[in-house]
């Protein structure tokens, strides 16, 4: 009998000790990952993100890598002459967010200048019998919806009244499909709806033509 409250004894001592050990491991165990956890997220530390608009790339780079930040160039967007060329036209995250270090900032950039577009058909007509949308005001119209503008109208004399005749680009001739840079100015040549005989070429701005 003494024997066995002997065993029993040093049997509950033992354990007792590996409970206690195994507590003990589980607090170094729960420990050790919440340490992990807080050095592979940065738990509860945040930056700032910084103004970057109207920053070059260069300017950009070294300012988000003083922050421990990146950032990554999404398409360009349209010219905007507000802002200068190649420099950031907006951002996300945006300005004074916070966020976790080596957070990308996506960054919309302003292209160098304004692209090219494509002079449209039904501007220009050549032939006495044009239809409605080849006449001056129409032909304006269309112009300045791809975002051409149009300078001086000349008058020369021609039958066919209001007629585009021809299109010029800084004195050179231009044709529908040439190419030109976006706010481009155009002058057109129009007919007066008389004989060649009549009258001499006049020219008027474009700004009396539409009123202004």
């Amino acid at each position: 009998m003494e024997k066995i409250k002997e065993f029993l004894k040093n049997s509950g001592k033992k354990l007792a000790w590996q409970f206690a050990f195994a507590i003990v491991a589980c607090i170094i165990l729960v420990w050790c990952v919440l340490q992990l956890l807080r050095i592979y997220t940065a738990h509860g530390e945040y930056i700032t993100v910084p103004n970057l608009s109207k920053k070059t790339l260069t300017e950009v780079g070294v300012i988000l890598d003083k922050q421990q930040l990146r950032y990554e160039v999404l398409d360009s967007t349209e010219y905007d002459p507000k802002y200068p060329p190649l420099s950031v036209i907006s951002q996300t995250p945006e300005a004074t967010e916070r966020v976790k270090k080596n957070r990308k900032i996506y960054l919309n950039i302003n292209p160098s200048g304004y692209h090219k577009v494509t002079v449209p058909k039904g501007s220009m007509s050549t032939t006495p019998e044009a239809p409605a949308d080849l006449l001056q005001g129409p032909a304006v119209a269309t112009l300045q919806s791809v975002g051409l503008a149009v300078g001086r109208v000349t008058y020369v004399n021609n039958i066919g009244k209001d007629m585009v005749l021809e299109m010029q680009h800084d004195g050179k001739p231009v044709q529908p499909g040439d190419k030109l840079i976006k706010t481009s100015r155009i002058d057109l040549v129009c007919g007066n709806g008389l004989e060649a005989r009549d009258t001499i070429p006049t020219e008027i701005p474009i700004e009396e033509l539409m009123g202004d």
